[in-house]
């Protein structure tokens, strides 16, 4: 039996005093690579790559990034990440940190519950006054043929949490999946197989799609706005997250 890994990847970016993002601590951990892409602004893109198969059952990972005061921070995923079943729960904590006029794009690929996995994924954000935000959140139950051999997805328990000056915006929990009490029902995902959020904090709140099952909410929070859409798959989500017609 493999073991169980626990490992961390730590992003800090930080203004580089010549108008532009520098990145003093860029570490991958376990499964985590990270790389710096060269473009264009004065913001710094981070790409997270998966150097291999996780999370899996058992494992503990984390992601933590750290925007200080002033820099700007792009940070996406080379794909997919997905959930692999395992002798017990995998766990998953991102730990996100904007300072004062600061920016943090959070855009990675979606995560995907594989047949027979369960993740614990947990999000923190701390944001400080005039902190700018885009976080975006994408969860597909269950691979393609996961659905075709009849085995249904795996289970994935979410709880993002966001402060805004030390005030919590928002705190909210899913479970979905085998186990979780009426997650297929009306009342839940009705069906589709495929959940996305875009939390938008000092900047233009994102387009609400006139087609589909999407709802745009103001949040407590400065400038504050959520859309959340469900879809029956990834493209569809996509595009609703876009505010395009699915």
């Amino acid at each position: 039996m493999t073991a169980a890994l626990a490992a961390a990847a730590r992003v800090t970016a930080e203004p580089d005093g010549r108008g532009g993002t520098a990145l003093p601590v860029l570490a991958g951990g376990g499964p985590f690579a990270l790389r710096r892409t060269l473009g264009a602004g004065p913001g710094a893109h981070v790409v997270l790559i998966g150097s291999m198969a996780a999370p899996l059952g058992g494992d503990r990972l984390a992601v933590h990034v750290d925007v200080r005061p002033g820099a700007e921070l792009r940070l996406t995923s080379a794909a997919a990440t997905i959930s692999l079943p395992g002798p017990e729960s995998a766990h998953l904590e991102q730990r996100l940190t904007v300072g004062a006029g600061a920016l943090l794009d959070w855009s990675p690929e979606p995560v995907i519950a594989a047949a027979g996995s369960h993740l614990v994924l947990t999000t923190r954000i701390e944001l400080a006054v005039g902190a700018r935000l885009r976080y975006r959140e994408e969860q597909v139950l269950g691979r393609l043929h996961d659905w075709t051999r009849g085995t249904g997805p795996g289970r994935l328990t979410s709880r993002l949490t966001v402060r805004q000056a030390g005030r919590v915006i928002l705190d909210q929990q899913t479970d979905l999946g085998p186990g979780a009490p009426g997650w297929d029902g009306p009342a839940c995902l009705g069906g589709h197989r495929t959940v996305g959020q875009l939390l938008t904090v000092g900047l233009p709140a994102p387009a609400a799609p006139t087609e589909g099952d999407a709802a745009l909410l103001a949040l407590p929070g400065e400038g504050a706005a959520l859309l959340t859409a469900l879809a029956p798959d990834a493209l569809v989500l996509r595009r609703l997250m876009a505010g395009q017609a699915p």
